[in-house]
């Protein structure tokens, strides 16, 4: 019985994937069909949530098929995540324009991530204090005790690396093992393996152009052909969402995020407070921060269901270059770096309120400007090498906790409500990255203002 009611509801979802092809054939916009797969999505798992539960057979059985479609994209996605940020930046370099500010892009790129990744942890704090957040009477259940088991592991090399060793960590020793994704700071190591391609390929045409520009033409030709591979992808963007949407929303603990609302209101009034500043810091560039939100809204819905800022890289990029008019190698540039360096969200906000809530737990007063101000510098340090995929908060609040000598036992105690909140952060990570490129391709002059300021065109 449990397999028919498992057949009726994949007949179901391939019912809406069907509407949502017909709607491509129509040639209805790509943010349309976006947001309609969200709001499928919604409602189809809100359904099997009430008809069947978030732990029977029958909810357990549809969603394993259903990840096919969910998890099957997101996946698609970060195989060409390494591939990608790697061309992108040896790319950035073989571009001549680019070239010519290769120093003032990097350090205004790094230097946005960095600086709105402080002001981010600022209000992580002031959300925490301002709701009174405290970790001390938070329980824990068997599965939060596993956790914390787990994140006694994870955590021991961490707590026995100081920040100079954590930051060797960041080189790359192995770089084909770097481009399989092998450690926690394999993007990073990637693009910084890139970087010295990129300074090799400036060197030798000084000295060869003709080499060089052999090697430019190889590269372009490479990039041509993953875009390619990554618009193929792109296009199956609204039915992994729908799948997507639809197991968060069948599978959540409404009682658990119940009891834990708090901290959830609590951690959503500071994400939009961040996403507010990125507004405030296109509006006093003179950018309208209304067409930001319009065009960015699909790229940044996919960040919020898929939980994955890795996995929204190729389209963090096409945004920038084709919605919002920045050159190719600042978007590169941007985008890939965004995924390891300056995550506002789960390197900035997340880390910073679970310190404030267990700072009392170690007798440290959390409103001392002493330890405020030590605790944004060392999220804005710690924010380097943060994993661009889900479980990346994580990484970065025990970094933080360890580094400012708290307990960690309070990451393992939100795992009920993670997966809601990481939704939202990695969302605001992918803004983060958007608004980093935006603002330098403004700065440099390599902003299309004009490709900014219209309205969407609409794809097939």
């Amino acid at each position: 019985m449990n397999s028919i009611f498992i057949i009726i509801n994949i007949a179901v979802l391939l019912l809406l994937m069907a509407g949502l092809f017909f709607m491509q054939k129509k040639h209805v916009s790509f943010s349309k069909r976006v947001f309609t797969a969200l709001g499928l999505g919604l409602v189809f798992g809100f359904v099997l949530h009430l008809i069947y539960g978030t732990t029977s057979e029958i909810t357990a059985g549809t969603i394993d098929w259903f990840n096919i479609v969910g998890n099957g994209y997101v996946k698609l996605l970060q195989m060409v995540v390494m591939p990608l940020v790697f061309i992108s930046i040896v790319g950035a370099f073989t571009k001549l324009k680019l070239t010519k500010n290769i120093g003032k892009i990097s350090f205004l790129v790094i230097g946005i991530l960095l600086g709105t990744t402080a002001i981010s942890a600022a209000i992580g704090i002031g959300s925490a204090l301002g709701f009174g957040l405290d970790g001390i009477h938070l329980t824990a259940g068997d599965a939060e005790n596993a956790r914390n088991a787990l994140l006694e592991e994870k955590v021991t090399g961490v707590k026995d690396m100081t920040i100079p060793q954590q930051i060797l960590e960041l080189l790359p020793s192995n770089p084909f093992q770097d481009l399989t994704g092998a450690r926690p700071t394999s993007t990073i190591a990637v693009v910084i393996f890139a970087a010295f391609i990129g300074m090799a390929y400036l060197g030798v045409k000084r000295k060869d152009p003709e080499h060089a520009d052999f090697f430019a033409k190889i590269i372009d030709t490479l990039y041509s052909i993953i875009m390619r591979v990554v618009t193929l992808i792109l296009r199956l963007t609204p039915y992994g969402i729908l799948a997507i949407i639809t197991r968060v929303t069948a599978t959540s603990d409404y009682e658990a995020i119940l009891k834990l609302g708090k901290f959830v209101v609590a951690s959503y009034v500071a994400l939009i407070l961040m996403f507010i500043v990125h507004l405030l810091l296109l509006t006093f560039a003179k950018l309208s921060p209304v067409n930001y939100v319009k065009k960015a809204l699909p790229t940044l819905t996919f960040a919020f269901t898929s939980r994955t800022s890795a996995g929204t890289l190729p389209l963090n990029i096409k945004t920038q270059t084709k919605d919002f008019g920045v050159s190719e190698g600042i978007a590169n540039f941007a985008a890939s770096f965004g995924l390891s360096i300056g995550q506002n969200g789960c390197a900035g906000i997340y880390p910073a309120m679970l310190a404030v809530m267990v700072a009392p737990a170690a007798g440290i007063n959390p409103t001392s400007p002493s330890f405020i101000v030590s605790l944004i510098l060392v999220v804005a340090i710690s924010s380097f090498g943060v994993a661009g995929v889900g479980g990346g908060a994580t990484f970065a609040a025990l970094i933080v906790l360890s580094v400012m000598n708290l307990p960690i036992a309070i990451v393992g105690l939100l795992i009920s409500v993670e997966p809601l909140i990481d939704m939202g952060r990695t969302a605001l990570n992918v803004s983060g990255s958007m608004t980093a490129g935006v603002l330098t391709g403004k700065v440099t002059g390599e902003l299309e203002k004009d490709v900014y300021q219209r309205p969407n065109v609409v794809e097939a």
